[in-house]
């Protein structure tokens, strides 16, 4: 039996909750600056094409002057990867830590690694080591997600998924789950 859809969701709030004040404390406060005056928005370092798109080029980015929106819309990513945990993390070694990093480590490969490659790499030429911070900022993004998440979905000893795989038992779902 999977956890509960009430469960799921309590996760996935969690898990988004948890992405929102992580990338606060990095982006917001570390790459931007509280003021405007971070490393990712200083001229000695970044692309004017990137500073153009944050700070001048109308409309501004929603999460810079309407961020809202912008939360709500990551509470419900999180709510959409409690889904994809519940989905698929019968394949993976059981409790919180291997699961919250398993989980983890998907969702930065998957959406934050495309990301900074696709966008701020292709369309706005930043330089690879602030590309590098910014990885590692959704790298602890990421890692707030999967163990917020795993956390609540693991927890538990009613939880049938905290139950060791059989040996040579690599399949994606469970008898009981078909």
């Amino acid at each position: 039996m999977k956890p509960s859809h009430g469960r799921t969701v309590l996760a996935g709030v969690a898990g988004g909750f948890a992405m929102n004040v992580v990338m606060l404390l990095t982006f917001r406060v570390i790459g931007f600056g509280v003021n405007g005056d971070g490393i990712l928005l200083n001229p000695s370092f970044q692309s004017r094409k990137l500073i153009v798109v944050w700070t001048e080029l109308e409309p501004l980015p929603l999460i810079v002057n309407r961020p809202v929106p912008i939360i709500l819309g990551i509470i419900a990513f999180g709510i959409a990867h409690a889904y994809l945990y519940r989905w698929l993390c019968a394949a993976w070694p059981t409790g919180i830590v291997k699961r919250g990093l398993s989980f983890a480590l998907l969702v930065f490969v998957m959406t934050f690694v495309f990301w900074e490659f696709f966008t701020p790499f292709n369309q706005f030429g930043e330089p690879l080591p602030l590309i590098a911070l910014e990885l590692l900022f959704w790298a602890l993004i990421a890692l707030a997600d999967g163990f917020a998440i795993s956390a609540i979905m693991e927890r538990g000893a009613a939880n049938p998924y905290m139950a060791p795989r059989a040996k040579g038992n690599n399949t994606l779902f469970r008898k009981s789950d078909k």
